[in-house]
């Protein structure tokens, strides 16, 4: 029990060294650094939880809530700055019930009036009477579970230059009147006063000290002048308002991310305080899992030349349509979706493509390869559930969505407007991937998706266009399976000649997703279609970008 590791401290040989905590992640920081114990100030609560003065302006269950969070995160005592203790002698029993029933290893009651100003605050300190201050500790040790929890008995005796006998006199009484231990608190600019306090204190009860105003004062000299308790009680905030104040003046200079890399934490370093290894451990232990988490590969390394000058400076995936890049929106989609694991193959202009917290591969071939090479260039990413799409569509989330839901190993989007669109318009088929299914529907303007997908017979760009089904959007899902079914469609291409065609390519070098994809249906692999209806578009083109700003 940490009340009762706190009583042995206080019994033991040692100094006990605290340090300041205003939040749980200090606190953290400080048993990592060896301290005995954490010191919940007031002043580190009202300026970091409120950005408000130390004058009794937050509650008692405000600060009790703090002094939880900050004892569930770490393995020390907990010692919590309850000024007087929020009122009078019943008020202080309420909180040493509630501190002592939230865990709290001991609580801090000092002799100044309600409302108190903070110590070292310029003006007035007006200290109640020393027998009412008595009461305040009879009232804490008699509350129920205050007579184990170590109440610390506070006089501002100093503080209020009524010197050090009037001192004297208060810290007597207070343990008289039961206190576990006594601060002496002090605003000198030296620690004279304290010294001399201690030199002639003859009681049994241990001293507690805050140097802040003596800064150059060791823990060792304290020590031995007969403080017990050594308390850092302010300097983890004062340290954090000036490096978040440097850094963050530097970040709004510079505008980059970067410049202040070298001078804050690292991510992991955040994620290890955290306990991210810890909270993942017991998800997986205790947390079934009924599908598999589902990643993303989107090829972004292409070059059209039909597009400039549009993408003199950037590939068309980063092209802003209405303040959004094409990228961005896709991305935006699939973290919707619930995919955080996305990784990207840049290729044309890679530099452009910055966007964070994506896994970036490149495909530095990107002129003279098709998108199987830009797909395997990621090949560390291709595992587990995955999905593959091009980096040149928009689509709607229900198309995401139905492709989700689809227990196939291999399944394609792939819309049946086709008929609509490119037959009865008049519009070319020229780049459209198309498809032809199992089910060969009558071509119609009415359609109504099939519960069950339709299997794929055969894939790519040189299919009649009156024979075709439907058009595939760029769009699939793999299940793990699927995915070792690409693997050896490639290493079969890999296998050829090099000038030997591979499907529609001319060689393998120029294949495309579509070659390695009939290339799988001919191993008799399964590849079915999600079918949709419209609801995507494609930027190829300088029109298509008209469009896309048009629908959007």
């Amino acid at each position: 029990m940490k009340t009762q590791r706190f009583r042995d401290l206080l019994q033991g040989p040692h100094p006990i060294v605290l340090a300041g905590a205003h939040d749980a992640i200090s606190a953290k920081l400080a048993e990592r650094a060896g301290f005995d114990a954490i010191w919940v100030s007031s002043f580190g609560i009202s300026a970091a939880q409120k950005s408000m003065p130390d004058a009794n302006v937050v509650t008692m269950t405000e600060s009790l809530e703090v002094a939880k969070n900050i004892n569930a995160a770490v393995k020390i005592p907990v010692i919590a700055d309850c000024d007087n203790g929020y009122g009078n002698a019943i008020n202080v029993m309420r909180t040493a019930t509630e501190f002592a029933g939230a865990g709290i290893a001991g609580i801090s009651i000092e002799d100044a009036t309600f409302p108190k100003r903070c110590s070292l605050y310029p003006g007035r300190h007006d200290l109640v009477s020393t027998e009412e201050m008595a009461g305040r500790i009879r009232a804490a040790k008699s509350a129920p579970g205050g007579r184990e929890l170590v109440v610390i008995a506070r006089t501002e005796a100093l503080i209020s230059g009524l010197g050090i006998e009037e001192a004297m006199k208060r810290a007597t009484a207070y343990a008289q009147a039961g206190a576990d231990a006594l601060l002496i608190h002090s605003k000198a600019k030296s620690s004279q006063e304290v010294l001399e306090f201690a030199k002639i204190w003859r009681g049994k009860t241990p001293l507690v000290v805050v140097p802040t105003m003596f800064p150059t004062a060791s823990v060792e000299e304290l020590h031995q002048a007969g403080f017990k308790v050594i308390i850092f009680a302010n300097q983890a905030l004062r340290a954090a308002v000036a490096a978040m104040r440097d850094q963050l003046n530097i970040l709004r200079k510079e505008g980059r991310a970067e410049v202040i890399d070298g001078a804050i934490a690292s991510l992991e370093e955040v994620y290890d305080l955290v306990g991210v290894q810890e909270f993942q451990a017991r998800e997986e232990q205790f947390i079934p899992t009924s599908e598999e988490p589902v990643s993303a590969v989107i090829l972004a390394a292409g070059f059209e030349q039909q597009l400039l000058p549009l993408i003199e400076d950037r590939p068309k995936a980063m092209l802003e349509i209405k303040g959004r890049s094409i990228l961005e929106r896709q991305v935006s989609l699939l973290r919707a979706a619930g995919i955080r694991n996305i990784s990207v193959v840049r290729g044309y202009r890679a530099e452009a493509v910055h966007l964070p917290n994506l896994h970036l591969y490149e495909n530095p071939a990107y002129q003279t390869t098709g998108t199987a090479a830009s797909l395997f260039a990621a090949e560390p990413a291709l595992k587990g559930r995955l999905l593959i799409l091009y980096g040149d569509i928009l689509f709607d989330r229900t198309i995401l969505e139905r492709l989700l839901q689809s227990s196939a190993d291999v399944s394609l989007a792939v819309d049946r407007a086709w008929y609509d669109l490119y037959l009865t318009q008049g519009r070319s088929p020229e780049g459209a991937d198309l498809v032809i299914t199992h089910d060969h529907p009558v071509q119609s303007h009415r359609f109504l998706p099939s519960e069950e997908p339709a299997r794929i017979l055969k894939i790519g760009q040189r299919i009649d266009s009156k024979s075709a089904t439907g058009e595939f959007i760029g769009l699939g899902s793999f299940s793990p399976n699927g995915i070792a079914w690409l693997k050896e469609a490639f290493q079969v291409g890999q296998a050829l000649p090099q000038e030997a065609p591979f499907h529609e390519a001319r060689n393998f070098a120029k294949a495309s997703l579509t070659d390695l994809l009939q290339e799988m249906i001919n191993r008799e692999h399964p590849v079915h279609a999600v079918e949709i209806y419209k609801g995507w578009l494609e930027v190829d083109t300088f029109e298509d970008y008209r469009r896309a700003w048009s629908k959007l």
